[in-house]
């Protein structure tokens, strides 16, 4: 569909201002983002789950089983129903790679946090290791509203084996969703509970491990090692029907994306027919904007604030830190799209610039 935007509307909800519903007319193209489709969101507490729908059928879920070591949002899907997160380890589907089993969905956390590694949890950590890493339990499901925004509000806590809390956690989600468009806003809020040392490290912060279908062609295995020294293997993929590109903001495309800075950083790949776009959006108001793009040609597509040294080369430096009782507050927005093309870059630079407006300190 051809067509260019006239203008925004901003819509309140309690007070704040929640997302921007965009309104286009005929001029260059683009999907069709025409009046917001109804969002369902509904509490399943006996499931430990949220399920969010649009128009009745599938978008996301909210899971925090007591067998899953961080809260996600899986599985989700494009606007056509085309699955966008990789289903392995809770819903493996054919060839996809079993590297990197803590990658589940969406999700939130960090590898060095007062030296327990958030990140890397999983259950294919041995027992006789798990006292080096955290788990984030969620306390209570705050709200959850339905309508042309849905929304989703959690209380949740950061804590060690022996339950010691050191960060409290309240993330508030919020769904816009058209024809061909899907967009997730997270604001998440972290107190301390002591004093909170976040060294500059690799894996964090928002992550998303995508389908098989979006990672990058490669003819050879590659090796990753986390902070502990620990070697995945990530098979070679250039025989599969793999389509995935990474283009940022500054123009960085490809492989080339990974530790660079940008406002954003957009995946990029075809599902079925259909042209599939992940956009990650950073906000001038998080740390460290604009952020790092831990971005691997595997799956792997996240954004990295805090991890400054590591991706600089040493050049720089943060060691971000919360003395017990301060908040810090991350805020990402996620565009999923399907249509002919690929978002432009035009779309996708209004859509940071309205981001950019919303959720101020």
């Amino acid at each position: 569909m051809v067509m260019r935007f006239t203008r925004t509307i901003q819509i309140l909800q309690s007070g704040a201002a929640i997302i921007l519903i965009l309104l286009m007319t005929t001029g260059c193209p683009m999907p069709a983002f025409t009046q917001p489709l109804p969002t369902e969101v509904m509490l399943l507490p006996a499931e430990h789950r949220v399920r969010v729908t649009v128009g009745g059928e599938a978008f996301t879920s909210l899971i925090y089983p007591d067998s899953l070591e961080k809260p996600v949002l899986f599985p989700i899907y494009a606007p056509h129903q085309q699955l966008i997160t990789r289903g392995f380890p809770l819903d493996p589907r054919g060839h996809e790679p079993t590297d990197h089993p803590h990658h589940i969905g969406l999700w939130l956390n960090y590898e060095n946090v007062n030296g327990l590694d958030f990140w890397n949890n999983s259950a294919a950590i041995p027992a006789d290791q798990k006292n080096r890493y955290g788990w984030i339990r969620i306390d209570s499901i705050v709200k959850t509203a339905s309508g042309r925004i849905g929304s989703l509000v959690y209380r949740a806590r950061w804590e060690d084996q022996q339950k010691r809390v050191l960060l409290r956690e309240q993330t508030s989600f919020f769904f816009t969703c058209s024809k061909d468009m899907r967009i997730i806003d997270r604001v998440t809020v972290l107190t301390a509970e002591t004093d909170i040392h976040f060294p500059d490290s690799k894996d964090g912060l928002l992550g998303l491990r995508v389908a098989h279908e979006l990672e990058l062609p490669s003819t050879e295995p590659r090796h990753f090692s986390d902070g502990k020294g620990n070697i995945s293997t990530v098979t070679a993929n250039a025989q599969d029907a793999i389509t995935g590109n990474y283009l940022t903001s500054a123009g960085k495309q490809g492989d080339s994306a990974w530790g660079t800075r940008a406002n954003w950083c957009m995946l990029y790949g075809k599902i079925q027919t259909d042209s599939i776009s992940i956009v990650i959006i950073d906000h001038p108001s998080n740390p460290g904007f604009p952020t790092y793009w831990h971005a691997r040609g595997y799956g792997l597509f996240a954004a990295n604030p805090l991890g400054q040294e590591v991706f600089s080369k040493g050049k720089e430096k943060l060691d971000f830190t919360l003395m017990r009782g301060q908040s810090v507050t991350f805020r990402y927005r996620i565009a999923i799209a399907g249509s002919a093309r690929r978002l432009s870059n035009n779309i996708i630079n209004r859509l940071t610039e309205d981001f950019g407006k919303m959720y101020a300190k």
